[in-house]
């Protein structure tokens, strides 16, 4: 059984950041992709960053230069820096995981709960 947990949103005005936190728990041999998405009210689910194990950024055009995804391997987390935020950021943002489970070695995808990033003046 493996999960991933998210911190760090809330309520922020424009302009202004915020850092989100990721922890990944349980029987884990090791984690590939790790990333953050987003669904904002009435909209599809969308990439917002992602690092592979070798170290392979991925960003969304609307986030570069903005938002820093980063990764501690050892600690199975990862964190979304998010700069210079815009009331179109508003979201509720999900941690994404592809680990691979201990034993079996299984691929799962794994998603947390989310948690609301809100940006308002």
């Amino acid at each position: 059984q493996v999960r991933l947990v998210e911190s760090g949103g809330g309520l922020v005005q424009p302009g202004g950041s915020l850092r989100l936190s990721c922890a990944a728990s349980g029987r884990i041999f090791r984690i590939n992709h790790m990333g953050w998405y987003r669904q904002a009210p009435g909209k599809e689910r969308e990439l917002v960053a992602r690092i592979t194990s070798g170290g392979r950024l991925d960003y969304a055009d609307s986030v570069k230069g903005r938002f820093t995804i980063s990764r501690d391997i050892a600690k199975n987390t990862a964190d979304l820096q998010m700069n210079n935020l815009k009331p179109e950021d508003t979201a509720v943002y999900y941690c994404n995981a592809q680990i691979i489970v201990l034993v079996t070695r299984d691929n799962l995808e794994v998603w947390g709960q989310g948690t609301l990033v809100t940006v308002s003046s």
